[in-house]
This record gives structure tokens, C-alpha cells and sequence, in this order.
């Protein structure tokens, strides 16, 4: 069977994961995300994970889901089935107590835009755009809707839900749903940038503050000001922060354990 998902983790514990259906622009079929959830589940196990990276092979990110295989099965319980293991491998991806970073270059459209919109941070190459255009379809974006509206504002979102409309990325900036646009060339040289900034800062602070992140996103006020006051006393009780807190008095660079 072909690897539709590549995936290797470095020494430093950065894990590369592609998307390898080329030959389909990277369009999501049940088998892609079969072998996508299970990588991810590979990090969530792992004790050396870091950050990841998601990129893709060809010259397009992702086109969203396999329109052939939806239109090969009409049938109330696939569409189901398809929808609920997409969803599970999008929120699989902001459960990862580890920083996902999407690297984009070419087209992301409908659930691949989507995918675009889970991951905490994205850059993209100056030739990239980005599309939720299933309208154009007859068919709401309505899954992407859900990331899309957690990244932009309303009536930006609502614009590209409603008119399938491309962005370009400098637009996708703009907006917010991405946080840097290079060129093709120095896209790895962006996103080494934002890995190592990752892997310098303590691994148990990245993690309770990602999930803290997403967790008081979703609470009104009072309930997310509870929680982060919750996690700012145990992560201060972890040994990282009372060092760092400890350099910052001593005034000299702080000495984390890795």
C-alpha cells in the first residue's frame, strides 16, 4: 500500500509530516485520513515529540476531501462516517500537547484549507491561496466553517464560506489565518525559524499553555480566567518555571533541563 502520510522525527525531536498524494493534489480520501490519524497518534505517544511540521508533497497542499470517492458512495452512512473521522483527526491535531505548524505551498482548499486553519501556526509561500469553495459546489463548507471561524473574523469568513472565493496569502495574512508569507525558497528557513524558537522554550510550559489556549477559547470569561489561573499555578510549580523565574532575579540566561 502506498504512504499517503510520510512521517519522520529528528533528533531534536521535530517530527515532518507530508501529505503524499500528489498525484490527487493531497485530496483527502478515508484511506489518507486513516494513515494521517494514526501519525498523529504516533506523536501523541511519543516522549521525545517536540513540534510538528505539516507540509506536502506536489504542487498543491491540499484540495480538500476526495470529491470521486464522495461521489462514488452516495450514502447517508458513508458521508457520516467521512465527516466523523475527519473531525476526529482535525481536533486529534489541537489535542497534541506539541506545537503543529503548517507549511504550505500551492492551493488549500475546503478541508484543506481547514487543515490550514487547525494547526497552531502556518506559513505559506507567496504563490499559495486558500479557498473554502464547496459552495460553488452546491455544497456549504460547512466542517471548514468551524476552523475558519475560530481564525478570521466574521465577516471575512462568512465572505469566503459564501462566495468560494480564492485569497491569496498575503489576503490569508491579513486575515489572520496564517502568520508568515515567503517566498517558495525560504519557506523551510520560516518555519526552522518559528521550530527553534519552540524547541528553546520549556517543553512542559508549550504544553499546558496549548492546552490551555484552545480549552479557555471555548469557556465564557470567568471560566477561562479560572482555568488559566489553574495552569499558571501548576506550570509554576514545575521546575523549568521556577528556574527561569530564578535567572530572571539572578539576571543571567536560565538553565532548562532538557
Amino acid at each position: 500500500m502506498t504512504d499517503l502520510i510520510t512521517c519522520h522525527e529528528d533528533e531534536r525531536g521535530v517530527v515532518d509530516l507530508c501529505l503524499n498524494r500528489a498525484d490527487a493534489f493531497n485530496a483527502m480520501s478515508s484511506e489518507m485520513l486513516t494513515q494521517l490519524q494514526a501519525a498523529i497518534d504516533k506523536v501523541a505517544s511519543s516522549k521525545t515529540a517536540r513540534v510538528v511540521v505539516l507540509s506536502a508533497a506536489g504542487k498543491a497542499f491540499c484540495a480538500g476531501h476526495d470529491l470521486l470517492e464522495m461521489r462514488a458512495n452516495p450514502s447517508m452512512d458513508f458521508y457520516k462516517t467521512l465527516f466523523a473521522q475527519c473531525s476526529r483527526m482535525m481536533l486529534s491535531l489541537q489535542a497534541l500537547p506539541v506545537p503543529v505548524i503548517a507549511q504550505v505551498n500551492g492551493v488549500a482548499t475546503a478541508a484543506g484549507c481547514q487543515l490550514v486553519g487547525m494547526c497552531d501556526l502556518a506559513v505559506a509561500s507567496n504563490t499559495s491561496r486558500f479557498a473554502v469553495s464547496g459552495i460553488n459546489l452546491g455544497l456549504f463548507c460547512a466542517t471548514p466553517s468551524v476552523a475558519l471561524t475560530r481564525n478570521l473574523p466574521r465577516k471575512a469568513a462568512f465572505e469566503m464560506l459564501m462566495t468560494g472565493n480564492f485569497i491569496t496569502a498575503d489576503e490569508a495574512l491579513n486575515k489572520g489565518l496564517i502568520n508568515a508569507v515567503v517566498s517558495a525558497e525560504q519557506l523551510p528557513q520560516e518555519t526552522e525559524r518559528l521550530v527553534q524558537s519552540i524547541l528553546a522554550k520549556p517543553q512542559v510550559a508549550v504544553a499546558m499553555g496549548k492546552q490551555l489556549f484552545y480549552k479557555q477559547l471555548e469557556t465564557g470569561i470567568a471560566q477561562a480566567y479560572a482555568l488559566a489561573e489553574d495552569t499558571m499555578a501548576c506550570n509554576m510549580m514545575d521546575g523549568a518555571a521556577q528556574e527561569g523565574v530564578q535567572a530572571f532575579i539572578d539576571k543571567r540566561a536560565p538553565s532548562w533541563k532538557p
